[in-house]
């Protein structure tokens, strides 16, 4: 690839290229079609600046490298733009969370940390989604980048999963919600937002070797439907697909995926590029449906440059798929405004005090009171020695590791590298600077609050004797790169509690965790809070709910067990499997080696569709705290339901808040029919109420939740006949419920 050429050369726009760029009114220009205008751009190019788009530098690895662009600037990825088009160069960054910003090559180089997806699904709120990924976005934008590997939505189907954290909780529903609005938050700002990983990237240990087994119908109704909605209600520009295979097809090369799924049933015009490190064939890849080989430095070798053109040449794949390639990253591209906004030439200043408040406002809404016995919480005013034990609550909050880890304004208090595993050349033990400690100082000045750290529990139940209140912070670390081996709170924190808790039975637990923990202790504390990693201004938010400035609205997007056997797989079937793989390795490889690669291995999910909550209802098993929990400062009552059937489900209900604080509530429909299957979430609304006031809320419910796919018809089918309809505060809760009839119809895919 001659990239220093084309860089050099004049910027002289073709006919093409002049009617896309200056001889359009604004007006018009919104009117022309993308993949029209895309396809008018590719009639333009030669072979070699097609090629050029379809796969792109990985600049920590790429630069000063022979042949790698000299403009490129520490990120994600690099694809060099095509000047005499007008084409952009696309330069990309991790965002799950925020602009994650390469923070070894770019000292100084700050962006605002919101909290960890599960707290964004936690609000229940859209509007919370969809302001975090504008304020991303708009950082993004400033610091010249114009496409962003932001839109997670894998489901939670194993409990220590290392990138929980990341993603949008275990329902279909919810979860896609949720991802369609921070997608559309991020493209708000005329950038590229990348919905990931395309599919069943469900675990962390092995995933660049899994195969993830499960049949169509199941994965039809649970892990793409999320991707589903989330691509209808965001239309992301770009599709990532993922590590694993599926179904003994890799994802980066799954037609079944790539092109039954995404482009035939669901029409998507976009491009889909590779994860980084995720491609293993140029032919193979290209004819399922990969269009842009990603972070090419990570691949054995780089697949869709010159391997590709030779494919080209000896017709194994045709010119026109290299064309369709093209089209569907120039139609991404144009559908956003990349090409009538582009990027800044510098870096342009960044209002880090606004968008801190985004950060707060969504931790707040996230965070979870799980339990508060005897009303603990909030700290009442004759609270005058309160002690905070533990967590490093006296200097800031925990985050979660990997490519999602945001260098925040305000530094790291705390940074601890790996010494081992497959995180280590990437990841860290990091904590942003918000002190728990000292928020709950400036919000409660009469009070004495002191703060001992928790290594010896001994020491910290004496502090807690002689306090009136003691809060334990606890903490569990997750990662990109590896899942948890466990679910106990790791370093001897569940003896701290309980030395805690024994002393004093007017003990707080602050969880700042990446999912859900196993509490021994839960019975002898007065009450939980769920904080999750809670991003760069944490503190101030555990600070306000825990003094009752913020009344907690928050709710689990994720079932808590109350032991390790009751999710599907009792263990994590990763480690175990990833261990013996690595075994047979070395085994089949006495001599080793650098080239040795560790064998693929399978990875059932017998729950099928019967994800999180479903599962636990299938199988009759209660669990520490369900999907859809949380408890307020407030009360609300729920009356007066009416329910209408026919082609789907409509409910209407008063809520009331019955208690003397304003809140939030978050009612939940839930409908069951006669097939046996669990019963679904297929709606919500977040309400917010004053003291006494009552609302008429209206659900509709989306009607793929109410239907089975079926192989059969090739699309969606809702059997009509009875269904049971629910009301509730969480999913096996019916404080409203009725019966109800629907017609039956079928729907395309």
């Amino acid at each position: 690839m001659k990239t220093a050429h084309l860089l050099a050369r004049p910027v002289m726009l073709t006919t093409a290229a002049l009617l896309i760029a200056t001889t359009l009114p604004a007006q018009a220009e919104q009117q022309v079609n993308a993949a029209a205008r895309a396809d008018a751009l590719v009639k333009e190019m030669t072979r070699e600046e097609k090629l050029q788009l379809v796969h792109g530098f990985f600049p920590p690895m790429a630069t000063g490298k022979p042949g790698a662009p000299t403009d490129m600037i520490p990120s994600a990825g690099h694809i060099p733009g095509i000047p005499r088009l007008g084409i952009p160069t696309l330069r990309e960054s991790d965002a799950s969370l925020g602009v994650a910003n390469q923070v070894e090559q770019r000292k100084g180089d700050v962006a605002t940390a919101l909290p960890a997806g599960l707290a964004t699904a936690a609000s229940f709120d859209p509007t919370i989604a969809y302001q975090g990924g504008a304020m991303i976005g708009l950082e993004a934008r400033a610091k010249r980048f114009n496409v962003l590997l932001a839109g997670g939505v894998n489901l939670t189907r194993d409990p220590w999963n290392g990138r929980n954290f990341e993603y949008l909780g275990e329902d279909p529903l919810l979860a896609g919600v949720m991802a369609g609005e921070a997608i559309r938050g991020v493209q708000s700002n005329h950038i590229v937002s990348t919905i990931k990983h395309f599919a069943l990237n469900a675990q962390e240990t092995g995933r660049m070797v899994l195969n993830a087994r499960i049949d169509e119908a199941a994965l039809r109704e649970s892990d793409l439907l999320a991707f589903q909605i989330a691509i209808e209600r965001g239309n992301p520009g770009s599709v990532m697909c993922a590590y694993n295979k599926v179904n003994g097809d890799w994802a980066c090369e799954n037609k079944f995926l790539l092109t039954d799924v995404l482009r035939r049933d669901w029409n998507y015009k976009g491009w889909v590029m590779s994860d980084w490190g995720g491609v293993h064939s140029t032919e193979k890849a290209a004819l399922a449906g990969l269009d842009q080989e990603s972070g090419q430095e990570l691949d054995k070798q780089i697949y869709f440059g010159e391997p590709l053109a030779k494919a080209i040449e000896k017709g194994a794949v045709p010119a026109a798929r290299l064309d369709e390639m093209v089209r569907r990253i120039l139609t991404g591209v144009i559908e956003n405004g990349l090409l009538e906004n582009p990027m800044p030439d510098a870096p342009q200043p960044i209002n880090y005090d606004r968008n801190a408040l985004v950060a707060q406002k969504a931790a707040e809404a996230g965070i979870v009171l799980l339990k508060n016995k005897d009303s603990l919480l909030p700290l009442a005013k004759a609270a005058k020695r309160v002690v905070v034990i533990g967590g490093h609550a006296d200097v800031g909050v925990l985050s979660g590791g990997g490519s999602s880890q945001v260098r925040s304004v305000g530094g790291a208090p705390i940074e601890i590298p790996l010494k081992s595993g497959p995180a280590a050349s990437f990841a860290r033990v990091t904590y942003h600077a918000s002190s728990p400690l000292k928020a709950l100082q400036a919000e409660a000045p009469d009070a004495e609050i002191t703060y001992v750290d928790g290594s010896n529990p001994a020491a910290a139940a004496a502090a807690a004797k002689a306090a009136d209140i003691a809060i334990v912070f606890a903490t569990q670390w997750q990662t990109e790169a590896q899942d948890a081996e466990n679910l106990v709170l790791p370093d001897n924190q569940d003896a701290l509690i309980e030395a805690v808790a024994a002393s004093n039975a007017r003990t707080v637990v602050v969880l700042e965790t990446g999912g859900p923990v196993l509490m021994p202790w839960a019975d002898k504390v007065g009450a939980i809070l769920e904080a999750w990693y809670p991003g760069q201004r944490g503190g101030e938010a555990i600070a306000r709910i825990l003094t009752g400035k913020i009344n907690p609205s928050g709710r689990l997007p994720i079932t808590f067990p109350r032991e390790a056997a009751q999710p599907p797989r009792p263990e994590p079937v990763g480690l175990a499997q990833f261990k013996a793989a690595e075994a047979a390795t070395a085994a089949a490889n006495p001599g080793g080696g650098s080239n040795a690669e560790v064998q693929s291995f399978p990875v059932d999910y017998v729950e099928g569709s019967n994800v999180g909550y479903r599962w636990y209802e299938a199988k009759g098993l209660k669990p520490l705290f369900p999907f859809g929990y949380g408890l307020s400062y407030t009360q609300f009552t729920y009356g007066n339901l009416e329910v209408k059937g026919g082609d789907t489900v409509t409910v209407s209900f008063d809520v009331t808040n019955a208690g003397k604080r304003s809140g939030a509530d978050v009612p939940q429909l839930y409908v069951k029919g006669a097939d046996g299957k669990p019963a679904r979430l297929a709606g919500w609304q977040r309400v917010g109420l004053q003291p006494g006031e009552t609302r008429r809320v209206t659900i509709t419910a989306e009607p793929r939740i109410l239907a089975n796919w079926s192989t059969d018809a090739h699309g969606w089918q809702i059997t009509p006949g009875r269904y049971q309809v629910t009301i509730g505060r969480f999913a096996g809760d019916s404080t409203l419920s009725a019966d109800t009839t629907l017609s039956g119809r079928q729907m395309k895919p």
